[in-house]
């Protein structure tokens, strides 16, 4: 019998210290289990081999009982799959912006002109943020609209530097979800 099998039977008999001298053991071969897994991913994935190891072993210690070797690393592939399956749905899911497309504020200087749905877009969601705060609306046209960096705009406008940027951090993430909105 495998060291692996007796640690597994004697976490089923409710000893805590089996679980804690199972994982150098299979830890190897559940990370080559998750990098294979992992291969197929995008390269932006959210999860990294580390991660997946650690969350599968986290739910495979749970209450489940093995009948040996085999078995463990059948249902630590299971698992993997699962958790990775529900990753992909939790990116696909229409309330975290699955249906998005993500626009980056920093870029949009060189853009605007470039792209007239974008222009049309910034422009609508800026008269929306002006009725609600004039000058983070004034701070995102003057930066994104005439190029100024912000430390030119708090001058144009008479505001401190900090201020000036509080603003713009309020008005970047204001813009970027009303965009992504419209989007």
């Amino acid at each position: 019998m495998s060291d692996v099998t007796q640690l597994l039977e004697a976490i089923q008999r409710g000893e805590s210290h089996a679980a804690e001298k199972l994982l150098p053991l299979v830890y190897n071969e559940l990370r080559k289990l998750a990098a294979a897994r992992m291969a197929n991913e995008k390269p932006s994935h959210t999860l990294n081999a580390t991660a997946l190891v650690h969350e599968a072993y986290l739910q495979l210690i749970g209450d489940q009982h093995f009948s040996g070797r085999g078995h463990f690393f059948a249902a630590a592939a299971e698992v993997m799959r699962r958790i990775l399956v529900e990753s992909a749905r939790s990116r696909g899911r229409h309330k975290r912006g699955g249906d998005r497309q993500r626009v980056d504020l920093v870029d949009i200087p060189g853009r605007v002109d470039a792209d007239p749905h974008l222009l049309l877009s910034l422009d609508e969601v800026l008269t929306q943020l002006a009725s609600e705060d004039h000058v983070a609306a004034e701070i995102a046209k003057l930066h994104l609209f005439a190029g100024l960096p912000i430390e030119d705009v708090a001058t144009t406008l008479g505001l401190s530097r900090a201020t000036a940027y509080r603003n713009w951090t309020y008005a970047r993430a204001w813009l970027q979800d009303a965009l992504g909105e419209n989007s």
